[in-house]
């Protein structure tokens, strides 16, 4: 996947520091129609299935677990993974690092912001024109694999320690995520080689969001609905807030996320390429 081909978005005013002025009511442009609320208390919603990796990886258990991993691809299209490996420390500090990176004074984030005809950088994504009901809500988006693909004003310009931490999460995540669609293809039946020729040397993005408070919430979206248009998306919530929904069986659905846990979305490239 060339990453010429991800899209464009037009400039647009930062959220975080809207948040700041101390508004009593949101700009037209973020008002929306009520946004979309679950249609099930989060109480007694069903949940998202639940995937263990090292489940996945034991031969005494892997045999119900592919068929539990095949079944949330296949019905659900998303599933919350625990014990997957990745690091704890380089996680917290993940965790720890991105918040500040927001914090940044508004002049120093301003070398990191999106540019016309860029979807890169600090802005919103996939804005096409000036009337277009933005989100609540600002996104820092950047290629991180293949590295001759990352911008020269965005990855390798990040302040340390982040710059250096983002280096070994895009790593490690590169390693996950070949391994979750290694075992979706096994509990397909399918060859190993057909995924690693399919996305081995694909394209890797990192999107972080960040959500202001807003003095109306109940008029905006901190990310509109939408669909995925990748292979594999694997989402770490910085909090517990139970924010993000998914729609299953007509249904607006609250995840409830698990402590150290990954939520993994399995996107329109897999569902083309391998549930077709």
């Amino acid at each position: 996947m060339e990453a010429a081909t991800l899209g464009t978005s037009l400039p647009v005013p930062c959220v975080q520091e809207l948040a700041k002025e101390s508004l009593t009511t949101v700009p037209t442009r973020y008002s929306r129609d009520p946004p979309i609320i679950s249609d099930i208390a989060a109480a007694s919603s069903p949940q998202i299935p639940v995937i263990d990796m090292q489940r996945l990886i034991s031969e005494q258990f892997m045999d119900l677990e592919l068929d539990k991993l095949d079944h949330a691809c296949k019905e659900w299209g998303f599933f919350q993974l625990i014990n997957h490996g990745v690091n704890d420390s380089l996680v917290n500090k993940v965790k720890g690092e991105i918040p500040e990176f927001f914090d940044l004074p508004t002049e120093e984030k301003r070398k990191y912001w999106q540019t016309a005809g860029e979807m890169e950088g600090f802005g919103q994504a996939f804005v096409v024109s000036e009337e277009q009901k933005l989100d609540w809500g600002d996104i820092f988006y950047m290629v991180t694999l293949p590295t001759h693909e990352r911008k020269p004003h965005l990855f390798p310009k990040l302040p340390q320690p982040l710059r250096d931490t983002l280096e070994a999460y895009s790593a490690e995540l590169k390693i996950l995520a070949l391994k979750i669609l290694y075992l979706m293809a096994k509990a397909l039946g399918m060859k190993p080689d057909d995924i690693k020729d399919l996305f081995e040397d694909g394209c890797q993005m990192m999107r972080m969001n960040y959500y202001p408070p807003c003095p109306q919430p109940e008029l905006v979206i901190g990310l509109n609905s939408h669909t995925d248009a990748t292979g594999l998306t694997i989402l770490l919530q910085m909090s517990e807030v139970e924010g993000l929904q998914i729609r299953k069986s007509g249904k607006w659905i609250p995840v409830k996320p698990l402590p150290d846990s990954f939520v993994v979305n399995i996107g329109d490239m897999s569902e083309v390429i391998i549930y077709a």
